[in-house]
């Protein structure tokens, strides 16, 4: 929705804002998430909302491909899926092509599910916690300094998947599979 200017001290910034665009946008340059249903979730600026709307994709996808979801009774996993302490992160694709999962800690929870969003795309990877402490946490900190032992990080770029996670989903069916085979399993 467009609202009109009516300042004509703002419509003069305006302007001028204008005539720089091609300085820092080049004429033509087409943006990859216009049009996506998702787009909207890169105006949310907050890391935290950002991470309970990834929340509530992986649940209400579970949950719609008949998956028990629960939210968990401590703050030491996000939810109890298909019987299983599920720490949830999500990343949207950032401009250098990769997903960034962040805050991964070292807490009480069985598997991490990692969503990532494209543009037109999703990507998830359903990881052990025993896959992320031989890779990733106490191996990649996300901090630095005395206090930044605690959380930790990893990128994936969907067209060249790490070897240590390949097996773990990849394209949403994938990792679909591998949530599904915890019912049979329980």
């Amino acid at each position: 929705m467009s609202h009109p200017i009516e300042d004509p001290e703002v419509q003069a910034l305006a302007a001028i804002a204008g005539t720089l665009k091609n300085d820092y946008i080049p004429e033509g340059a087409n943006d990859p998430w216009e049009g996506s249903p998702t787009a909207w979730i890169l105006r949310v600026r907050s890391s935290r909302r950002r991470g309970k709307i990834g929340e509530q994709l992986v649940a209400g996808w579970c949950a719609a491909r008949g998956l028990d979801v629960v939210s968990c009774a401590d703050q030491e996993a996000d939810r109890v899926i298909a019987g299983r302490r599920v720490e949830i992160k999500f990343s949207t694709l950032w401009e250098s092509g990769v997903y960034t999962f962040q805050q991964i800690r070292d807490q009480n929870y069985d598997y991490a599910i990692c969503l990532g969003v494209s543009p037109f795309d999703a990507h998830c990877w359903v990881v052990s916690k025993e896959v992320l402490q031989d890779h990733v946490i106490g191996h990649t900190p996300q901090h630095t300094g005395k206090t930044g032992r605690d959380t930790f990080w990893f990128t994936v770029r969907p067209s060249a998947t790490p070897p240590w996670l390949v097996g773990h989903g990849g394209r949403l069916a994938d990792a679909f599979e591998i949530l599904r085979r915890w019912t049979r399993k329980r």
